[in-house]
């Protein structure tokens, strides 16, 4: 049976199929915690953001890079030259934290303001200049089966189709179309934005994604360390499910113990 924890992005395995962001936590305690109840070995990080103006505080100092992955995203970014730009960026700080090699990068183009949606042309567009200055990069884009096959076949890591508008808790809007990514899919699907609790979480791993990446649902929860490791627990149990395989559904009801096979 496939192992749980073998999941393989650019050339490095991962225990933790969950991925988690950190951006949005009332103060750096939660957010500090927050990682280490949800057990994710991956953490994003905006490059804009990755130093706090109000508190002067920064990701680099706050974190243990020794413990989690660092995976720069281009947040912010309107076009494909600013995301490459920002990308490059990026890696020069994940070599700052101590990772020399980590050439991981988190693509994100979004001039849409209102609903933060990814344009799927000026991401294509940095995401091939991007692979010929040799990073591993994980789109994020709309759940669009063909985008995620042409940005595979161009040699994305991943491909990381959006549940519903980033931050919005509204869950999985997009099952029929993320399906189909999944079951088309040679690279590791992550699905990232949108889901809001555990449940959707496990929803995502029982139709077969590869992982999921996780912000505001933990930042902007009443407790975030509590709803960090509950996300975690709903993650591994989903993954577990899809392993194991579901039953059919039927259109009646079938007896668990069927007549035929009592004996008094």
């Amino acid at each position: 049976m496939e192992n749980y924890s073998c999941l393989q992005i650019g050339g490095k395995q991962f225990s933790s199929r969950l991925m988690v962001g950190t951006g949005k936590y009332k103060s750096s305690q939660d957010m500090v915690e927050s990682l280490s109840k949800s057990e994710a070995e991956i953490i994003t990080v905006a490059v804009r953001r990755i130093n706090n103006i109000q508190t002067g505080e920064s990701l680099l100092e706050k974190i243990n890079w020794k413990k989690y992955w660092m995976l720069p995203n281009t947040a912010g970014c309107i076009n494909a030259d600013e995301a490459v730009r920002i990308a490059i960026l990026g890696r020069e700080l994940a070599k700052l934290s101590g990772q020399e090699d980590n050439n991981f990068v988190k693509l994100e183009v979004i001039p849409d303001k209102k609903y933060l949606l990814p344009d799927p042309i000026e991401t294509l567009k940095a995401a091939e200049v991007l692979i010929k200055k040799g990073f591993a990069v994980l789109p994020y884009i709309n759940a669009d089966p063909i985008l995620a096959k042409r940005l595979e076949e161009i040699g994305c890591s991943t491909v990381m189709p959006l549940g519903s508008p980033i931050g919005s808790g509204q869950g999985l809007l997009n099952l029929s179309n993320i399906s189909i990514i999944i079951e088309n899919a040679k690279v590791p699907v992550i699905i990232d934005a949108g889901i809001g609790v555990p449940s959707e979480a496990s929803q995502a791993m029982e139709l077969g994604a590869d992982g999921v990446l996780i912000n505001s649902a933990i930042a902007l929860a009443k407790n975030p360390p509590l709803m960090a490791q509950a996300i975690n627990y709903g993650v591994k149990a989903g993954r577990e499910a899809f392993l194991a395989g579901r039953i059919e559904k039927q259109e009646v009801a079938i007896a668990s113990s069927p007549e035929k096979n009592i004996s008094i």
